[in-house]
């Protein structure tokens, strides 16, 4: 999975914007997606702070922790859940 298709699912799933970033940096109370250097990042932005940072060292490995994050606010805040991608 690649960004430009994670993002086209999110918008297929109706996911609210404001519960994530995938550009990277720093948007405070959202779930970011971003690629530095050396590796792929997924982390809860707040206060300019990376919480909870993972890295991977693909796009498709990030982009499908992303999806799972992203589902999990998901479920608890709106009741509203997905089948994943095979």
């Amino acid at each position: 999975m690649t960004v430009k298709e994670l993002k086209a699912f999110f918008k297929e799933h109706l996911v609210p914007s404001r519960l994530y970033n995938l550009k990277g940096g720093s948007h405070g109370g959202r779930i970011c997606l971003g690629k530095n250097k050396d590796s792929w990042e997924v982390y809860f932005s707040e206060k300019k702070r990376k919480i909870g940072l993972m890295q991977f060292a693909t796009e498709s490995e990030a982009c499908q922790h992303m999806m799972d994050e992203v589902r999990k606010v998901m479920e608890q805040v709106y009741g509203v859940t997905w089948k994943g991608l095979a």
